[in-house]
């Protein structure tokens, strides 16, 4: 076998590794060059010529061939690139602007490197070049896209300088892209360190995900911004939105929702009970802390004094501190404080804590307010109907300012308040009027000497308190003892009139006539129709009269008539209980004046109790009549043994628990055992035991 000499082998593979670097080179599309810094030759391979708009025969083979053909702003800025490298014998890197001759413009990316013998200058420079102007056309249109968008856009490198910055981000950032471009954005903006733009940033670049947050940068640009950073193989790049004024607009909204919420509470804190006091007291409870740090209600009583009536500290260690403050403020409080001020100018007074704390004289008011210590205070009148019926004093503390618009909700909580509160007032006024017109007309009971009467008025604990419930016990001109219960239909005044008119009718009929229950009521129908009295009513009448045989067998016979009642009671002297009719009555009043009415008659033993009473007594939103009637008997029964005035009432407390849905009345007589006749006493109400040759006398 022949054998390749060595030194022809070592050739060869010099060669093929030429033509290998040739057909990369022509494969890239990169053109060489070489320059002989000694003759100024300088030598482009076909591709750099082609590159250049240049032929074999027109290139002239000279560095200003080279400069003939850039583009005349980067003319410059390469030379002295060039003449770096040459000077420091080192590497040449940049990219240029070719201008063709028919006009055409190209990128072109340039690397080289100068040689020379150490120590020495250098004499030959060499390179490379290719077209990069799709790159450029790319990035071109990249930047166009940053420099047209309406957000803010800035780039990063890994040591956190600036690489680009759009014009919008030099508007929201206060700074040139050249104040910018190459610094450190933690130099820039410094108050970014340790804050949550440095945060995210470096999670971002460490973890290789993009993040998205809200953050706000303190003066000179002092705004809140909308964030989107994301990671690249060079850096950083970051998208941003100035929101400021959304984040405005959005808290402004959130603070009226939350001021609507607050008055939608107040008004259904004062409008969901009839206690308005008590609910006007719970106001410092809403208004804490929506507007302010803590809180006193004050309201002036019917004596005309203010009196503090509800607090509310939004610190519960505090609350205590607050309530006893309260509780002695205003006895150490001169005239002169703003409190007062507020009291008399019906309008809103703001100070400061420090002044209150001066006007106090030494003391536990003074050392109370010492240590809530408020910063600010606004003392704002309960207004309604041109009055001022108390304050709403907001306590604000250091830190905190009111604004206005919280000043003016404020005042619209405390106007709220007043009107609830006057209106309170006016009904109480009236429901006591309309009360006392109504046991007006509920007289007190006649006294027998041989039987006790008892009468009872509840008026309902969620209306007017007036109704057309009623009672009458009164003695007839024959002696005899009458009692009457009756219902108007209704629960008003318009009732509570009507049965002042029937009350009155009835006891008129019965006192002049000496009728019968079913007369008296048959008079009372009739006389409702020709007087027009355009109502309807129930009512049950009974009479107690003795014959000499049934006094001296100590018996008593009741005779009554019923339009559409309830049934009387009987508690007899064993304890037993009896309805003394059943459920059928005879039409109300008012439906028919021609109605036929019917008597019943029982006789009593002495001892025995009669219980008539209205419907309130019994009736329930969640049972029937009948249940009612039951419960009533078996209470009745459990009393027996009670004393009529204590019967009376704890069978009220039992049925009703002092909260009736509706008004109450009831009448009770218990028979005495009879003595001698004896002269009669003294008094309105006093009967004798016996009138001669009267044989209805009980």
């Amino acid at each position: 076998m022949e054998r390749t000499p060595v030194g022809g082998a070592a050739s060869s593979d010099v060669e093929a590794a030429r033509v290998r670097a040739q057909l990369a080179i022509a494969a890239a599309g990169i053109g060489t060059f070489d320059w002989d810094l000694v003759s100024k030759q300088l030598t482009w391979d076909s591709r750099l010529m082609e590159m250049f708009g240049y032929e074999a025969d027109t290139f002239e083979q000279t560095i200003e061939a080279f400069n003939a053909r850039l583009h005349p702003d980067d003319v410059a800025r390469v030379g002295e690139a060039l003449q770096h490298a040459i000077a420091t014998v080192g590497d040449f890197e940049t990219d240029y602007r070719v201008q063709l001759p028919n006009g055409d413009t190209r990128w072109v990316a340039a690397r080289g490197r100068a040689l020379g013998e150490p120590g020495e200058a250098a004499t030959r420079f060499i390179g490379v070049a290719f077209d990069v102007t799709a790159e450029h056309a790319g990035e071109a249109r990249v930047t166009r896209l940053l420099e047209a968008m309406p957000a803010g856009f800035y780039s990063l490198d890994r040591e956190w300088r600036f690489t680009h910055v759009n014009a919008e981000a030099e508007r929201l950032l206060q700074h040139s892209r050249d104040e910018l471009l190459g610094k450190v954005i933690w130099e820039a903006f410094p108050a970014a360190v340790n804050s949550v733009f440095e945060d995210s940033y470096r999670q971002a670049v460490e973890t290789g995900k993009p993040l998205a947050f809200d953050a706000h940068y303190p003066a000179p640009l002092n705004g809140w911004f909308e964030l989107r950073a994301w990671p690249t193989p060079d850096g950083l790049s970051v998208y941003f939105l100035e929101v400021t004024d959304r984040r405005r607009a959005n808290e402004q909204a959130e603070r009226a929702t939350r001021r609507l919420t607050m008055l939608a509470r107040v008004s259904a804190e004062l409008a969901s009970t009839l206690d308005v006091q008590a609910a006007t007291a719970r106001l410092p409870r809403i208004v804490v802390p929506a507007l302010a740090d803590y809180c006193i209600l004050t309201v002036i009583d019917d004596d005309g004094h203010p009196r503090d009536v509800g607090s509310w500290h939004v610190d519960p260690a505090r609350r205590s501190i607050l309530e006893r403050y309260a509780e002695v403020r205003l006895d150490a409080m001169p005239m002169t404080a703003p409190v007062g001020r507020a009291l008399h100018s019906n309008a809103a007074v703001t100070f400061a804590g420090h002044d209150v704390l001066d006007l106090l004289p030494p003391g536990t008011a003074h050392d109370l307010l010492a240590v809530l210590d408020p910063r600010t205070e606004v003392a704002l009148p309960l207004r309604a109907r041109g009055r001022t019926l108390g304050l709403l004093t907001l306590f604000f503390d250091d830190g905190h300012t009111p604004s206005p618009d919280d000043v003016s909700v404020a005042q619209d909580v405390a106007d709220r308040a007043g009107l609830a509160w006057d209106n309170a007032r006016l009904f109480s006024q009236q429901q006591q009027m309309a009360e006392t017109l109504q046991r007006s007309l509920l007289t007190e009971p006649p006294e027998p000497d041989h039987a006790e009467i008892v009468v009872r008025y509840q008026p309902a604990a969620e209306a007017a308190r007036v109704g057309g419930d009623w009672y009458d016990a009164f003695l007839q001109p024959n002696g005899a003892t009458t009692l009457v219960i009756g219902d108007v239909v209704g629960h008003d005044t318009a009732a509570a009139a009507a049965m002042g008119q029937v009350r009155s009718l009835l006891r008129g009929i019965a006192a002049y006539s000496d009728a019968s229950p079913a007369e008296v009521l048959r008079g009372l129908d009739s006389a409702m129709a020709v007087l027009q009295l355009d109502t309807l009513a129930t009512a049950a009448v009974a009479r107690f009269e003795q014959t000499d045989d049934e006094r001296a067998r100590g018996v008593t016979r009741m005779v009554w008539a019923n339009a559409g009642h309830l049934p009387p009671l009987a508690l007899h002297p064993d304890g037993s209980v009896a309805v003394l009719a059943d459920w059928k009555a005879d039409l109300l009043l008012g439906v028919n004046a021609t109605t036929v009415r019917t008597e019943n008659v029982v006789t009593l033993d002495r001892g025995t109790t009669v219980l008539l009473y209205t419907d309130g007594l019994i009736e329930r939103r969640d049972a029937d009549l009948d249940t009612g009637l039951d419960r009533l008997r078996k209470h009745l029964a459990e009393l027996a043994d009670r004393p009529l005035q204590e019967l009376c009432d704890e069978l009220i407390e039992r049925l009703v628990d002092g909260k009736p849905d509706d008004d109450v009345a009831l009448v009770a007589v218990r028979l005495h055992p009879q003595d001698r006749p004896r002269p009669p006493e003294a008094g309105p109400n006093r009967v004798p035991d016996v009138v001669p040759d009267d044989p209805t006398l009980p």
